[in-house]
């Protein structure tokens, strides 16, 4: 039973989102002054979910049990990071396929080539590059600023002349300093990957007049942006931001989807979700932000915790494993 409840706050999304035909829905189910209620509430719903997601690890400075350093930060960024890739495989990935093979977009050369899965592909492999290369980055611009304070001491001090310093080779960074670098674009690229979802399923819903279609939505997705945002909190606090910086990032990704429902309520009158302007959109955005977000759970949050030393701990592991699935 409790599996069956998770899957069906996993699936719902998908489900109601599954039916795809060239019609519009009827309209004894449309209703434009109920649902603009129901999307009113889901603005705040999210809005909600999304902050305290983000907010609460970030409270692991000034609440000992959330630190990063303890056993249940751990364990919840594990059950987060199992969110966002359910979300990046059952979610969003096949709502790219249904978008971009949908009858309403002809047969060619839609249903001739799987783009969803090559976009998908795509993003993800981009993505394993622009995390190499922005690490790299980061490590050269840390490297280069090490090195200047350390001409800085030297010369104070007068242990070797400026001149002569500049041959003496690169400063090498320490491996907590790679690691602090690692969180912070991981951190990035996650809330990259999280906000084009956001934003297109923002839309979507708050395009939609039906009222059926929306009521089950809110909680689908503030049950999504509660532990999306718990798991880029976790980067986030693992990162170690300075607190503008915390700030800025907490409030884009909890705005996002509010916004995304925002500008659809502005864009209902025109538009269409069966379009296949709306459709190639909605398909290619969904297809990158599968490719992104299951990278990113596989490899940056997944990988990285469990092959960690801390992780070393059996019991650590069990609770892991367990939430995760």
């Amino acid at each position: 039973m409790k599996n069956l409840f998770w899957a069906s706050i996993i699936l719902l999304p998908e489900v109601v989102f599954a039916e795809c035909t060239c019609e519009l829905d009827g309209e004894e189910d449309r209703n434009r002054a109920g649902a603009l209620k129901y999307k009113l509430a889901a603005i705040v719903a999210i809005l909600a979910a999304s902050a305290v997601g983000v907010c609460l690890p970030v409270l692991g400075r000034t609440v000992e049990a959330l630190s990063p350093e303890r056993n249940l930060f751990f364990i919840l960024k594990a059950f987060a990071a199992g969110v966002i890739l359910s979300t990046g495989f059952i979610h969003v990935l096949p709502d790219a396929f249904e978008s971009l093979t949908s009858p309403c977009l002809g047969e060619r050369p839609w249903e001739d080539f799987p783009f969803a899965g090559f976009v998908a592909m795509v993003a993800a492999i981009g993505t394993l590059m622009v995390d190499t290369y922005a690490t790299a980055h980061y490590q050269r611009q840390a490297e280069k600023k090490n090195c200047k304070k350390e001409e800085e001491v030297e010369e104070e001090e007068g242990m070797v002349p400026v001149h002569t310093h500049a041959t003496h080779g690169a400063v090498w960074l320490e491996s907590g300093d790679t690691e602090l670098l690692r969180h912070r674009v991981i951190s990035q690229v996650l809330e990259l990957g999280i906000i084009v979802h956001s934003v297109i399923i923002g839309i979507a819903l708050g395009a939609s007049d039906c009222p059926k279609t929306i009521r089950p939505l809110i909680g689908a997705l503030t049950f999504h942006q509660l532990f999306e945002g718990i798991g880029l909190g976790g980067c986030i606090t693992q990162a170690k931001f300075n607190a503008a910086a915390i700030n800025l990032m907490a409030i884009f990704f909890s705005l996002t989807t509010p916004t995304g429902v925002a500008v659809g309520i502005g864009l209902s009158n025109i538009y269409s979700e069966t379009s296949p302007t709306a459709l190639i959109v909605e398909g290619v955005f969904n297809s990158a932000s599968a490719g992104i977000l299951i990278y990113m759970a596989l490899v940056d949050l997944l990988s990285a915790d469990f092959m960690s030393q801390k992780m070393q701990n059996f019991n650590l592991q069990l609770g892991q494993m367990l939430l995760f699935f």
